[in-house]
């Protein structure tokens, strides 16, 4: 008696977490209530008070090798958080903060730094035209046309020219901590003079 007790416990616990959402589902659930989705930036923005030294208080970064996190994919931010928590991305102090962070204020996070505007940056005109071809040649396929990413993948429109820069030099010189076969293939034959007209090309698009 006591071990079919036993087991219909263990078969109720199993059915009681198949039926509950992952974390990925209950930010595509926010996403789609309007009402659950305001309150969930607004919450993210409170959360998000100890990221601002770095990323700007609406994700647009105070420190030019800093990312922008505004208008990133929600799923791609989420993804990133949960990478850090992990250790699956090495940055100790990342880690420590995140590590902090509930599963429901990993999902504000993400929704309120998504619903942040991205603004342009002034690039050189001549550069811009070069780094288009490069950008349309080589990173396309993955970030976009308008170089917005998604649920994999970076948004790059609007980012800082240094943090492109640096960025993609240590994708093609193998010395970042962020290895990546396909972005040390498409960068492998960049010379710096390419790299830095790529971030011109990207900073400047809303």
């Amino acid at each position: 008696m006591r071990s079919l007790l036993v087991v219909a416990g263990l078969l109720f616990s199993a059915s009681a977490f198949a039926q509950t959402p992952s974390v990925q589902e209950r930010l595509n659930a926010i996403a789609d209530d309007p009402v659950a989705l305001r309150q969930a930036v607004d919450a993210g923005k409170q959360v998000t008070f100890f990221c601002t030294n770095c990323h700007g208080e609406n994700g647009v970064s105070v420190i030019p090798e800093v990312p922008n996190l505004a208008g990133q994919n929600p799923a791609y931010l989420l993804e990133q958080i949960r990478k850090f928590g992990s250790g699956e991305r090495k940055n100790t102090f990342m880690q420590g903060l995140i590590k902090v962070l509930k599963d429901e204020e990993r999902l504000q996070t993400a929704h309120y730094y998504a619903s942040m505007p991205v603004p342009p940056s002034p690039a050189n005109p001549a550069l811009v035209a070069r780094g288009k071809v490069l950008f349309t040649k080589l990173c396309v396929r993955c970030h976009g046309e308008r170089a917005h990413g998604g649920e994999l993948y970076p948004r790059l429109a609007g980012q800082q020219i240094p943090y492109l820069q640096v960025s993609i030099q240590r994708y093609r010189d193998g010395t970042g901590i962020r290895n990546d076969k396909l972005m040390a293939i498409a960068t492998s034959t960049l010379k710096n003079d390419d790299i830095t007209a790529i971030a011109h090309y990207l900073t400047q698009l809303p």
